[in-house]
């Protein structure tokens, strides 16, 4: 049996958040029945989710109300709404297995964003900028201050504290951090720090560690930590809405643009490997794949709106 939350399962639920959380209600509405018009298998998700829930959230609205509440707050954390609703019975078995999986665990993040970037200010007062298709948790107390960073990437700008340093921690390892400002990736098999203020200690679960200074950067990976040399700056660019790319796979530069990009974003395994350089606009996609195109042996083929596939150009 396949005990993976499925992605459309995912994105059902997403879609129940959206609705609950009270923002934006006939905008949201309207988007939710564009989702549900793309596939019959949105549709089925949806009914699934609808069944779980009782019909027209009969059940949920016989929840307690320390469950009910969290819907309708803007700042609702998914998580605990979604345990919440599975301790319940509410939920079906099928959609909630995947929530110890990969997919799971970042669809109930604390913190996530779509195709649009976000700033916000933490409990102590560091301010977190997330970039496009991200999600991080939130683990704030009188002892400590944690972020786990599940997707994506993030730049935080640390509020200084000296008996609870700051830890960004991934898949692979931590940042740890006093007052400072610093990046963090987390990539298919390895996390990037970058130190844009002031000085970070990167560690990994061996015990291994380094410290960084202001403007240096470290890949995590497996048991070790590599120090990059060169210039690395330019990789918090998204901040100002920009891609730069120096040297870089087309495969990586599709993965930085597909969160921002509207429908599905697929690249050819022919072309994955050629070397790209440049600045893209992260914000209108179409606009980087026509440059892409312009430069490299490539071709963007449009099948309506929902899907882009980049292939070799003969």
């Amino acid at each position: 049996m396949n005990r993976e939350l499925d992605p459309i399962a995912e994105q059902a639920i997403a879609w129940l958040v959206r609705l609950r959380s009270g923002r934006d209600q006939a905008r949201q509405q309207a988007a939710l029945q564009v989702w549900l018009d793309e596939n019959p298998a949105h549709i089925r998700a949806w009914e699934q989710l609808q069944r779980g829930l009782g019909n027209h959230y009969e059940l949920l609205r016989k929840a307690p109300s320390s469950l009910r509440e969290p819907l309708v707050q803007p700042e609702l954390k998914r998580r605990d709404v979604l345990r919440g609703l599975a301790g319940l019975g509410l939920l079906g078995g099928g959609l909630w297995l995947g929530v110890h999986s990969q997919p799971g665990q970042t669809l109930l993040a604390d913190l996530s964003t779509g195709s649009e970037r976000r700033e916000l200010s933490l409990p102590d007062g560091s301010r977190l900028n997330l970039n496009a298709g991200s999600a991080v948790d939130v683990d704030f107390t009188a002892e400590r201050r944690l972020l786990t960073l599940r997707q994506g990437s993030l730049v935080v700008q640390v509020a200084a504290d000296r008996n609870r340093p700051l830890i960004v921690r991934t898949a692979q390892g931590e940042a740890r951090a006093l007052g400072t400002r610093f990046l963090v990736e987390q990539q298919a098999a390895s996390t990037h720090v970058m130190v844009l203020e002031h000085a970070v200690q990167v560690s990994l679960p061996s015990g291994a560690r380094l410290d960084l200074q202001e403007g240096q950067a470290a890949l995590l990976q497996g048991n070790r930590i590599e120090r990059l040399a060169g210039e690395q700056r330019y990789r918090a660019d998204w901040l100002d809405g920009h891609l730069s790319v120096l040297d870089e796979p087309l495969a990586t530069v599709i993965d930085a643009l597909r969160p921002y990009h509207r429908g599905l974003l697929g690249v050819s395994p022919q072309v994955r490997d050629l070397r790209v350089q440049g600045v893209f606009p992260l914000d209108d996609t179409r606009r980087s794949l026509t440059a892409l195109a312009e430069t490299l042996p490539i071709r963007v083929d449009r099948y309506g709106p929902w899907l882009t596939l980049v292939g070799p150009a003969n």
